[in-house]
């Protein structure tokens, strides 16, 4: 079976880097440290440290593990490959939009980089899949629980 490619910006993949150097390279070593100290306090069948330790190792091998197959299936939009479309939104874009007559500022990166409270939306969230392929002054249109939302485009850049 042939995993899905995934979109990633050349920053998107740094950061996704750099994450994995931390979980590997600082994580990974105090939480072994931790679980040192934990079992130094004896019985391991009441002790809630232990517990904790072993719970947060697996966690971060299972993150490393998930940023491991991210990064091997990642596939780097260059800025030449955004511009398919001239000046349409696309993948790398960053928005300037008018939505419910408030300026709001969105980056339209791949789902493994999307971080909604920093402006990093997914080229397959709703919001995303609207915006894409359109032109500056052009009006995309949004199905929210609470009705239909028009995202006005004010800007694009690069």
């Amino acid at each position: 079976m042939e995993s899905k490619r995934v979109p990633v910006t050349r920053e998107g993949l740094e950061r996704l880097k750099a994450e994995l150097a931390e979980l590997r390279e600082v994580r990974r070593p105090a939480i072994v440290a931790s679980l040192a100290e934990a079992r130094s306090h004896g019985d391991l069948r009441e002790n809630a440290a232990y517990d904790a330790a072993k719970h947060d190792q697996a966690m971060n091998e299972k993150r490393i593990s998930d940023l491991e197959n991210l990064l091997r299936h990642a596939v780097v939009l260059e800025a030449e490959d955004r511009r398919t479309n001239g000046d349409a939104v696309s993948l790398g874009s960053t928005v300037v939009v008018e939505v419910e007559g408030d300026e709001e500022r969105y980056t339209i990166v791949g789902a493994i980089e999307a971080k909604p409270s920093a402006g990093l939306i997914s080229n397959e969230s709703p919001v995303g899949r609207a915006l894409l392929g359109k032109l500056a002054g052009q009006d995309a249109f949004v199905v929210t629980p609470r009705g239909q939302t028009k995202y006005t485009i004010k800007k694009i850049e690069r």
